[in-house]
Formats: structure tokens, C-alpha cells, sequence
């Protein structure tokens, strides 16, 4: 049975991010749009708590139940809220967003929906970039928006 969520993001960007699994074996498919983003990359990651009571601060660190390292969407090791990045092509315009993924879902143990999904103000370095952040969060920067990760109408 299909499962669709959302979340509206809010913060110093702004927008809308659609979630979709067809079944709880197939990948969570992400799309939306994001306004405001300065040029480059961007951290995109679902965070813990679906708490936004002090800003994007209370949502807590990355999902991350199998408590391993911080990774690339594709890397064998990574946090199950690593959704890498998103790219703006221009400063302050909109910003698509269209990822599938797989370590993700919308029902059973890895469940995010009530968690919180944070864009970052600087580009995710995956785990790779030798700074004493890189295996935790990515060096990726403040969270300059948040939202919580809902049920949507199906």
C-alpha cells in the first residue's frame, strides 16, 4: 500500500518536500522545492526529533538507528537520515529537489515520518573530509531551515 508524507520547511529558506513509497521495500522517492538557497551544495539530512520548539536546534542529531558513521546516500556505511545534499544552480531562486533512496522509509523500524528534515547552510562533505565533523554530521554547517516529516493524504 502506497504511503505519501510531507513537510514544510521553515527557517531563513522555505519550502516543500514530498515524500513517496509505493511498499515498505521499495525506495522512498523525495521531491520537492526549496526558495531561498544560496548557490552551491547544501547538507539535506532527517534529523532524530520531530521537535521544532527551539528552532531546528531541538530536532537533534542525525536519524541514525543502526548508530553508525556519518555517509554518502550510496555508501555502505552511513546514518539512515544521510540524504546528501541538494544543489541550487543560482543564489536565492528555487532549488528542485529529486532523490530516491533506499536506507530511508515511511513505515516500520526507519520510519521518518515525525522526524525532522534540516537543509543546511553548507555543502555535506559525506564523511570524507577529514574535519573532526565529517564522521558525525557531515561539516555541513548551521540548519538554516526545518521541518517535521508528516502523513500526507494518500
Amino acid at each position: 500500500m502506497p504511503v505519501k508524507a510531507v513537510c514544510v520547511l521553515n527557517g531563513d529558506v522555505s519550502g516543500t518536500v514530498f515524500f513517496d513509497q509505493q511498499d515498505e521495500k521499495a525506495p522512498v522517492v523525495v521531491s520537492g522545492e526549496i526558495k531561498g538557497l544560496s548557490k552551491g551544495l547544501h547538507g539535506f539530512h532527517v534529523h532524530e526529533f520531530g521537535d521544532n520548539t527551539n528552532g531546528c536546534t531541538s530536532a537533534g542529531p542525525h536519524f541514525n538507528p543502526l548508530k553508525l558513521e556519518h555517509g554518502a546516500p550510496d555508501a555502505p556505511v552511513r546514518h539512515v537520515g544521510d540524504l546528501g545534499n541538494v544543489e541550487a544552480a543560482a543564489d536565492n531562486g528555487v532549488t528542485k529537489v529529486n532523490i530516491q533512496d533506499c536506507a530511508i522509509s515511511l513505515c516500520g523500524a526507519h520510519s521518518i515520518v515525525g522526524r525532522t528534515l534540516v537543509v543546511h547552510a553548507d555543502p555535506d562533505d559525506l564523511g570524507r573530509g577529514g574535519h573532526d565533523l565529517s564522521k558525525t554530521t557531515g561539516n555541513a554547517g548551521a540548519r538554516i531551515a526545518c521541518g517535521v516529516i508528516g502523513l500526507a493524504k494518500v
